[in-house]
């Protein structure tokens, strides 16, 4: 398995940024872009076909990666002690587009839409800056959380349990837009990744022990090309990749994307 916290880029000060984007499901819906499958067809570990008795919403209509990762996590939060200080209506699940057939690399990412201790504001060399702030509704989004397929989904699906419990752990117990940061040198994954790993596959286990809907995760059962093959396109929310821009330069105060 491998995940990201990407550190959020920090823009050219001389290019005019937004420092808000908005959207509404009325008068400017999140977009929804169709993902490219692989080269050739992905590896099916389970066999030739999809097992029998999946649900993975109606066949004869795209299926909304976005959409279903909600749901999931929605229900993750609720049975899992040490997440349930989580707002999944605060967070933003979006998708990006692998650039290669590799197994390896990205597979997903969670960026926090504020700074250290969710300050809104940080000072460097005398210019202010903030993160764009991403609206939904009228409802503030904390965090970004974004899924790489194909590559995700063609892992194992023990795999992918596991990245999603070590994109949500990252979240701050404070909920306040910034991340959970441990002691030590490695402030992001502990001093152990390898531990770390094994404490979000505990956390996985615990979850799927407790005897959730399996027609919330039953996609993940499959890989990208069988729910391709089942639905006929898979789509999910993209949106460009926070970035931290200076407040102080003349730009936009809001932004629709």
């Amino acid at each position: 398995m491998s995940t990201s916290v990407v550190n959020v880029p920090v823009a050219a000060p001389r290019r005019v940024w937004p420092l808000v984007f908005q959207w509404s499901a009325a008068a400017n819906p999140l977009p929804r872009r169709v993902i490219r499958g692989p080269g050739r067809s992905a590896a099916a570990p389970l066999g030739l076909g999809p097992p029998p008795g999946l649900q993975t919403g109606p066949m004869d209509a795209p299926f909304d990666f976005c959409c279903h990762m909600r749901s999931l996590c929605s229900d993750i939060v609720l049975r899992s002690p040490d997440l349930d200080h989580i707002d999944v209506d605060r967070l933003l699940f979006a998708v990006t587009q692998a650039r290669s057939r590799r197994a390896q690399g990205l597979q997903a990412r969670v960026t926090p839409l504020r700074f250290h201790a969710g300050r809104p504001i940080r000072r460097r060399r005398g210019v202010d800056y903030q993160v764009q702030r991403h609206f939904v509704d009228g409802r503030e989004i904390l965090y970004l959380v974004t899924f790489c397929l194909p590559r995700f989904l063609d892992q194992d699906f023990d795999d992918k349990f596991v990245t999603i419990f070590h994109e949500l752990y990252h979240i701050s117990p404070a909920f306040d837009g910034d991340l959970r940061r441990h002691a030590g040198r490695c402030t992001v994954h502990s001093q152990c990744k390898r531990s770390y790993d094994r404490q979000m596959a505990g956390l996985a286990r615990a979850y799927l022990a407790s005897g959730p809907d399996v027609d919330l995760h039953a996609f993940l059962r499959l890989n990208f090309t069988q729910l391709h093959a089942r639905h006929g396109r898979i789509i999910g929310i993209v949106v460009p990749q926070p970035k931290v821009v200076p407040v102080d330069t003349p730009c936009p105060s809001v932004a629709q994307a």
